[in-house]
């Protein structure tokens, strides 16, 4: 490991209990600092609902000064009933189609998290997951910690423990046999990042506003590679918030998931010649096995700042 990265872990590694809640409301006050809550939602109507009601108790109406100004769920195309059960709880809930209408949306979770800038207006910009089970409002309040104490953190990422059934330290598997050997390889800076790929960071608008957004799963680790090149190691930070608990995906769906971070990783080592986007995975049918072929992500959303529209709505 660097021996800046061994630095940044000392320096930029802090744990949830770090920063008291009351503290985080008197500097929030202080400074006048806005935060929205994202969630991105596609069919999670089983968890959608107890994440924004412990949000809106323990962080929003529960306090004299609530911590979280916006909580808003953008819903991906849901055909259960997760938009009814968001707003049930609390959330505004708005439809992706519905926000930046003039461009057709790509299916993705990447194109959420890029419209979901246009459908908010904090000054700090916190998306969590809309999967997780036995939810903590520390995954919210940890992670916005370091931006409202600290001036110089722009990007702050959740790290925890990823139980994979009652295999403590399992879950993770794209995280440990795909981005982690790239970012140890190509951007060892980024090496001491726990949960690269985690769907819990909270980042500066002015930052994530200047950052392209892959489309789909190779979101996390675009805007993680894009951030450390654009402000810097001293920039980043990473929040213990205890134990991520969530639907695991099957094996042909994290195949799918690696070729996608895989390819934006390509993207960014050289903006050269692409392999061919496309993943041929093979499944068992009554007459042996049947390859079936993906096509991978491969497009990407400009910077929010280029967008006529949210620049429009800056200058109003």
């Amino acid at each position: 490991m660097l021996d800046e990265v061994e630095r940044w872990l000392a320096d930029r590694s802090w744990s949830a209990a770090d920063r008291p809640l009351d503290q985080l409301l008197d500097r929030k006050r202080a400074a006048g600092t806005t935060v929205s809550v994202v969630l991105p939602a596609l069919d999670e109507e089983a968890t959608v609902g107890e994440i924004v009601r412990v949000i809106r108790r323990d962080l929003i109406d529960g306090l004299p000064v609530p911590l979280v100004d916006e909580l808003v769920v953008v819903d991906s195309g849901s055909t259960d009933r997760t938009a009814q059960v968001a707003a049930a709880a609390g959330a505004r809930v708005v439809h992706r189609d519905a926000i930046l209408p003039r461009i057709p949306a790509l299916p993705g979770k990447g194109e959420v998290l890029w419209r979901s800038l246009l459908a908010t207006t904090g000054d700090v910009v916190c998306f969590v997951d809309a999967d997780l089970r036995d939810f903590s409002a520390s995954f919210v309040s940890g992670i916005v910690g370091p931006l409202l104490t600290d001036p110089q953190v722009q990007f702050v990422k959740a790290m925890y423990d990823r139980p994979l059934a009652d295999a403590p330290g399992q879950g993770g598997r794209v995280t440990e046999l795909v981005a982690r050997p790239l970012l140890n390889l190509h951007w060892p800076q980024l090496a001491g990042f726990v949960q690269p790929l985690g769907g819990e960071y909270a980042v500066r608008r002015s930052l994530l506003e200047r950052l392209p957004f892959p489309v789909g799963y190779g979101v996390e680790l675009g805007l993680l590679v894009d951030a450390l090149h654009t402000v810097g190691l001293d920039a980043l930070a990473q929040v213990d918030v205890g134990v991520r608990l969530h639907r695991h995906q099957d094996g042909r769906a994290l195949g799918r998931m690696a070729a996608a971070i895989y390819r934006t990783a390509q993207v960014r080592l050289s903006r050269a010649h692409l392999v061919r986007p496309e993943l041929t995975q093979f499944e068992r049918g009554p007459d042996g096995f049947v390859p079936r072929t993906y096509a991978v992500d491969t497009e990407e959303r400009p910077p929010m700042a280029e967008i006529k529209e949210y620049a429009g709505r800056r200058v109003a």
